[in-house]
């Protein structure tokens, strides 16, 4: 290649809690303008942050899933800088000392245009700090003039930076699924993209393979993975035709137009920002002993990555199965809960998940949460494929009936009289009538046309109305047939 794609996301992540990280005020989404608004959000005189525990716990949680170092001691600070929907004219922030330090996130990467192969790569995590949100400036409706909401003034952040690691639109898009996916999991944050819980700032810039980094451009606010792609894929190539054209890269800040699939300039930026960091006065430095460290540790459960490889040593499924299969903790918990029904089938249950379910719930526009199918009555079906009651076919119709009426597997199978033909004897009897009625094909299959033993099954499926057991039909279709070949 002649040109390297040099990509840094950073993400804020709002944290889960109640209330916002200095004021007891709630962090509800969708109140009415301002209600959420307290004294401490619009900075009246006098008033003094008070530290959310919660905010804290949840950071410490983060840091421990990604290896991080936990710092013992952190500082909060004022980043002075002016805009309307910033009540105080700072913003408490962290910026010598975070409380989380360097970690890792491992992703798998599925390169976006369908050519090459998956593969694994660590993108390094170079801090997260905790800080209070702004509020929104509102520019619809307000006869050309700006409306203020500071409902989310205060709402708690924790922002995470990565290193410029990712060379690619996929790997970016795949280091924010992982990241949106573990901060779920670990149920820190919501990670709902469309009331902003979970927004990524991706810096993008270009390089000669072996050259200096070049001048980066921020991406900012971008709240889909299909449009971090677009916007990433754009830029890259603006950026790359500037550059031939003899041009040079101012560093800016820009914005994504989905309508349009570009991105443009929303203000230049200068290599490093004067915003007079200096530590908060009203708030003490954050002491975080071993005793909060071991009871966060206590709280996370099984890690995607640590899953992962269980289901793969243990289990026998795929690294592909595997992945999918933990791309969410709700799914990782539904595969768990179901495999309980039918232990011995780990990877009918994962074929079943990945496929049929999977497809389904992408058709109907539902996550696995909304599956109107339980475990328990994917479990119970995957039973009855194990022990021969129903064939493949059958499950097809056990499946449909279960997402659109619901019920039991049993009692499908009973209603829609799915249950297979086991009985080697009518079996038997099927495949004698078959063979008395066609004997020029058989003659011809004990010639050596071996084809047409297709022929043969079909036939004897037909007769069993498709209720006969296909491996104990092929295996009585075969002895017969074989008999005097």
């Amino acid at each position: 290649m002649q040109w390297e794609i040099i990509i840094g996301l950073e993400v804020h992540t709002q944290l889960s809690t109640n209330s916002k990280i200095f004021s007891g005020a709630s962090t509800t989404y969708g109140a009415e303008p301002n209600t959420q608004a307290d004294a401490v959000s619009i900075a009246l005189p006098g008033v003094l942050p008070v530290l959310n525990k919660g905010a804290v716990e949840r950071a410490i949680k983060f840091g421990l899933a990604i290896g991080a170092n936990i710092a013992s001691r952190s500082v909060f600070a004022r980043k002075n800088y002016f805009y309307p929907d910033l009540p105080k004219g700072y913003q408490i922030s962290q910026f010598d000392l975070p409380v989380v330090g360097q970690g890792e996130l491992t992703i798998q990467v599925e390169p976006l245009s369908g050519n090459g192969k998956p593969y694994e790569k660590v993108v390094r995590v170079t801090r997260a700090h905790l800080e209070e949100d702004a509020g929104k400036s509102l520019h619809e409706d307000f006869r050309g003039m700006t409306g203020i909401d500071l409902n989310r003034a205060g709402t708690p952040l924790l922002e995470i930076v990565s290193e410029p690691d990712m060379r690619s639109a996929a790997e970016a898009v795949a280091y924010a699924k992982t990241l949106h996916s573990l901060v779920r999991w670990i149920g820190i944050c919501d990670g709902n993209m469309q009331e902003g819980s979970f927004r990524c700032d991706v810096n993008v810039s270009v390089r000669r393979p072996g050259a200096p980094l070049g001048t980066r451009r921020e991406i900012k606010n971008l709240n889909s993975f299909k449009f971090m792609q677009q916007a990433i894929d754009y830029e890259v190539q603006w950026q790359i035709d500037t550059l031939e054209n003899g041009g040079k890269i101012q560093q800016a800040t820009v914005l994504f137009d989905p309508e349009k699939g570009t991105t443009h300039a929303m203000r230049s930026k200068e290599e490093a920002h004067d915003y007079r960091y200096f530590p908060d006065p009203d708030l003490l430095p954050l002491d975080i002993t071993p005793s909060m460290l071991a009871q966060a540790r206590d709280t996370l459960p099984e890690l995607p990555q640590a899953k992962r490889e269980r289901y793969v040593t243990e289990l026998g499924l795929t690294p592909y199965d595997a992945s999918i299969l933990t791309s969410s903790r709700e799914m990782a918990e539904f595969f768990e809960a179901a495999l309980a029904e039918a232990p011995d089938q780990r990877k009918i249950c994962a074929n079943w998940l990945i496929g049929d379910v999977s497809a389904q719930l992408n058709r109907d526009g539902l996550d696995i949460a909304q599956c109107p199918i339980t475990p328990k009555q994917l479990g119970g079906m995957l039973k009855r494929i194990s022990d021969g009651t129903i064939s493949n076919a059958g499950a097809k119709e056990v499946f449909r009936v279960m997402w659109s009426e619901s019920g039991e597997a049993d009692a499908i199978i009973d209603a829609k009289g799915l249950r297979q033909v086991s009985d080697t004897g009518a079996i038997e009897k099927i495949v004698d009538e078959i063979i008395a009625n066609n004997p020029t094909q058989v003659a011809d299959y004990r010639g050596g046309k071996d084809k047409l033993f297709g022929f043969f099954v079909g036939l004897a499926m037909k007769a069993s109305k498709g209720k006969a057991n296909p491996a104990q039909l092929n295996e009585v279709l075969k002895r017969k047939l074989d008999n005097n070949k």
